[in-house]
C-alpha cells in the first residue's frame, strides 16, 4: 500500500473522531443497521471542513479541495474499516457498498474556486469543487434517479455471479445510463452483466436553471451601467436531500462539481451540487453628507423632507418641481420593498397622456433596486410550465419578470394593452400575492396532475394611456365631481392596485420646463442641467433607499387611531344602497403601507400622525378618482397643492398639511364617532 495512503487514511480517522464525524457516522450505521434490510449501496454524508483537514494535512487537503472523488475512495476505505471492526452494520459485505458523500463547509476565498457563469472560458473538465451565485430562473419537478444497482455475473461459475462485488454507485455528472444498462461485461471473465433489480437503490433528482446574477441589469430596461457582458443559463443538478431546497427566484451559493453531460448530439456544461446557502447580500447601507444635512435642514417639520426629496428626485430624467405627486409615490413604493412573507405592498397605476415622459421617469426608478425588472412584452409575467430540454421528459417551471423581481419592482408597462385573461391573471396575484402553475402529469410523464404555488413578492407598476384608451372605448357620460374615466380597466384589477394616480393635474401637464429638459437632454444625453443633480447624485439615491427601506417601524397609537378612523368613515361615506361599500377590504392595509413607507422614506423608525396624514390624502386622492369626491372632500393635488419654489412656500404647505389634518379629524367625528382620537385645539 502507498505510505501516503495509508498517512492520509490516518489523517481522516483522527479529523472524524476530532470532529464528531465518527459519532455522527455511527448513528447514521445503526439506522442502517436497525432496518435488517440489505441495500446494494449504503450511502453517507460527512461534513468537512478543508482549513482543519488542512491543517492535520496538507496533502489530504488538497486532495478534498482538488481531487473530490479520490478524496470519497480514501474515507470510503476508512468507513469499511470502521464498520466491520465495531460491527456497525451486519448486512455490509463489500467496500463497494459504500458510497461516501463529502460536503466541504466552504471553500478557500480565492479567484481559483469561484466559478463564474457569466465568464469564459468555464473550466468544466477539472472535476474539482467550485463556489458559484445565481438566481433560480427555472426549476424541474423531483424525479427519480439511481444511486446505486446491484450487479452479477451470467456465468453461474463465475466468483461474481453472487454477492456484493459488481456494484455501480453515481458519480456527479453522469447520466442514468452510466449507472444502470444492459451492456456492461464482468472484469472477471467478461461474460455479461445483469442487475439484480429488487437491490436498486432510488433517490430524488430535481434539474434547476441559473444564471448570473449580473442578469437583472439586463432586465431593467434602462441602466446606468454601459458594460457590455455575456450571460447563459446553467443547469444544476440537486440529488436527494437537496431537492425543493432552492425556491424559483431566490439568489443562492453554491458549491459544487463542473461536469459534461451528454444527451443525444447536445453536450451540456452542468453543476453536481453538493451544498447550497441562501445568498445575502453584505454591503452596509448609508446615507450621503448631502441627505444629512438636507435632513438636518427639515427637521422643524415632519412633512418637509419628503416634499424636498420628491421635488428633487430624477432630475436626470425631469425638472425639479414637476410630477410631485407622482415622484413621491414612486419613492414610498421603492422603500415599502422587501423579501419577506407578509410584506407591505404598494403598487402603482398612473393615469396620464405623456406616456413617453412617464415610461422614463418609471425606468429610472427601477434601477435604484437591485431587482427593478422591466417585464418585455413578449414573455409572462408570471411562471409558466414547458418540458424539461435535458431529456427527461418532466416539467420544468419558468420564471418569470414578477418572479425575478422579488423584494423588488415589476413594471408592466401600459396596462390596456394586455388581454383579458392576463388582466384577470394579474387581479388575482395582486389580492393573493401568489399564482398556481398546474402541471398536467398524461403530458408531463406523471401519473397525476400538480399544482404548484408560487409566491410573488413584489410591487407592481404600471399606467394607462388615457389619449390611447379614450379612442377604444365609448367613455361614459354620467361622472361623479373628481371621478375619472378608468372602464376600460376592469374595478376590480383598479381596486387591486394600492394606488391610483392622475398625471393629468394642472401642476403635472407637460410645462414648458418639461420641453426645454426634454430638447436638451436630447442634444446632450449626459448633461447634468440642475446644480441639485451633482448634489444628490443617482448613487446617492440607490444608497439612500436601500437604508431607507431596510428601517423597521412601528405604528404609534396616535397613528394607527387616525388610520382606523378615517377608514370607518370612509366605508360609512362611501356606500351606496345596491352595492354596499364600495371601499375595499385591501385599504387598511394600503393605508399602513402608506402610513409605514411616509416614515420609512422620513428616516423614521415610528409612524407618526404625520405620515398617517400623508398616507389618508394620497388615498383620498385615489379613491376621488375611482369613485368621485366624498364628504372629506380633498383638493385634486392634495400632496402638492403648489409648487416648491422655497422655504415660505415649504411653510405654506405645512399650513395647508395642518389645515387637511385638522379636517380629517372633523370627519372622522362626523362620520366615526365610536374612535377616539386626541384633537390639539391649537
Amino acid at each position: 500500500m502507498d505510505p501516503e495512503i495509508q498517512k492520509m487514511r490516518e489523517v481522516v480517522l483522527v479529523y472524524l473522531d476530532r470532529s464528531g464525524g465518527l459519532q455522527k457516522f455511527v448513528h447514521d450505521c445503526k439506522k442502517y443497521n436497525d432496518s435488517k434490510q440489505s441495500y446494494a449501496v449504503y450511502r453517507f454524508i460527512i461534513s468537512i471542513n478543508p482549513s482543519d483537514i488542512a491543517e492535520l494535512d496538507a496533502t489530504l487537503g488538497n486532495y478534498i479541495l482538488h481531487k473530490p472523488l479520490q478524496a470519497a475512495q480514501i474515507f470510503q476505505s476508512v468507513c469499511f474499516v470502521a464498520i466491520k471492526t465495531l460491527s456497525l452494520i451486519e448486512q455490509l459485505q463489500t467496500e463497494a457498498q459504500i458510497s461516501i458523500l463529502l460536503k466541504p463547509t466552504h471553500l478557500p476565498p480565492l479567484p481559483s474556486y469561484v466559478l463564474s457563469l457569466s465568464a469564459y472560458p468555464f473550466n468544466y473538465t477539472s472535476q474539482r469543487f467550485y463556489m458559484s451565485e445565481g438566481i433560480v430562473i427555472a426549476m424541474g419537478t423531483v424525479t427519480k434517479y439511481t444511486q446505486g444497482a446491484r450487479f452479477l455475473c451470467t456465468e453461474e461459475t463465475c466468483p461474481f455471479s453472487e454477492g456484493f462485488r459488481c456494484i455501480r454507485v453515481h458519480c456527479p455528472g453522469a447520466t442514468e445510463s452510466a449507472t444502470v444498462r444492459t451492456d456492461f461485461v464482468c472484469s472477471l471473465c467478461s461474460s455479461p452483466l445483469q442487475e439484480d433489480m429488487k437491490f436498486r437503490v432510488l433517490g430524488d433528482k430535481q434539474i434547476v436553471e441559473m444564471i448570473d446574477a449580473k442578469i437583472l441589469n439586463a432586465l431593467k430596461g434602462y441602466s446606468i451601467d454601459k458594460s457590455h457582458f455575456r450571460i447563459q443559463a446553467f443547469t444544476l443538478f440537486l440529488r436527494d436531500e437537496l431537492a425543493n431546497k432552492m425556491t424559483i427566484g431566490n439568489h443562492y451559493r453554491i458549491i459544487g462539481i463542473p461536469a459534461c453531460v451528454q444527451n443525444g448530439l447536445q453536450v451540456t456544461a452542468c453543476i453536481e451540487v453538493n451544498s447550497v446557502q441562501l445568498y445575502k447580500p453584505n454591503g452596509t447601507s448609508f446615507l450621503s453628507d448631502n441627505f444629512k444635512y438636507l435632513l438636518s435642514l427639515t427637521s422643524s417639520s415632519c412633512w418637509r423632507f419628503t416634499a424636498v426629496l420628491a421635488n428633487i428626485f430624477a432630475s436626470q430624467v425631469v425638472p425639479p418641481g414637476t410630477y410631485n405627486t407622482l415622484k413621491l409615490a414612486i419613492l414610498l413604493s421603492l422603500v415599502q420593498t422587501c423579501e419577506k412573507e407578509n410584506a407591505d405592498y404598494l403598487d402603482l397605476l398612473i393615469m396620464t397622456s405623456d406616456t413617453l415622459v412617464i415610461d422614463r421617469l418609471l425606468n429610472y426608478s427601477l434601477c435604484l433596486l437591485p431587482r427593478g425588472i422591466r417585464h418585455p412584452p413578449s414573455s409572462d409575467i408570471f411562471p409558466s410550465v414547458s418540458k424539461d430540454k435535458h431529456g427527461t421528459g418532466s416539467a420544468s417551471i419558468q420564471a418569470c419578470s414578477a418572479v425575478l423581481a422579488k423584494g423588488g419592482i415589476c413594471y408592466i408597462g401600459d396596462l390596456s394593452s394586455y388581454k383579458k385573461d392576463k388582466l384577470e391573471l394579474l387581479q388575482s396575484v395582486l389580492e393573493s400575492r401568489t399564482t398556481t402553475v398546474f402541471i398536467p402529469g398524461k403530458k408531463y410523464g406523471e401519473e397525476a396532475d400538480q399544482q404548484v404555488t408560487v409566491s410573488v413578492q413584489t410591487n407592481f407598476w404600471s399606467f394607462v394611456d388615457v389619449d390611447s384608451s379614450s379612442k377604444k372605448h365609448i367613455q361614459k357620460e354620467n361622472f361623479l365631481i373628481g371621478q375619472m374615466d378608468v372602464s376600460l380597466i376592469p374595478v376590480n384589477l383598479v381596486d387591486g392596485f394600492g394606488l391610483l394616480i392622475n398625471n393629468e393635474f394642472p401642476s403635472c401637464r407637460l410645462s414648458s420646463p418639461v420641453v426645454h429638459h426634454t430638447l436638451k437632454k436630447a442634444i446632450n444625453p449626459e448633461a447634468m442641467l440642475y446644480k441639485v443633480s451633482q448634489q444628490f447624485r443617482t448613487q446617492d439615491y440607490e444608497e439612500f433607499i436601500l437604508f431607507a427601506r431596510n428601517l423597521h417601524v412601528e405604528l404609534s397609537s396616535e397613528a394607527e387611531s387616525l388610520i382606523q378612523g378615517y377608514y370607518l368613515a370612509s366605508r360609512r361615506v362611501r356606500r351606496d344602497s345596491i352595492h354596499g361599500s364600495t371601499l375595499s377590504a385591501s385599504a387598511l392595509k394600503i393605508l399602513i403601507s402608506l402610513a409605514k413607507a411616509h416614515a420609512k422614506l422620513s428616516l423614521r423608525q415610528r409612524v407618526l400622525e404625520e405620515d398617517a396624514v400623508i398616507a389618508v390624502l394620497l388615498l383620498e386622492s385615489s379613491l376621488t378618482l375611482k369613485h368621485g369626491t366624498s364628504a372629506l372632500c380633498v383638493a385634486p393635488n392634495p400632496v402638492f397643492p403648489f409648487d416648491l419654489s422655497d422655504e415660505n412656500c415649504l411653510q405654506q404647505r405645512d399650513i395647508y398639511l395642518m389645515q387637511c389634518h385638522h379636517q380629517l379629524l372633523k370627519f372622522i367625528a362626523a362620520y366615526s364617532p365610536g374612535i377616539h382620537i386626541n384633537t390639539n385645539e391649537e
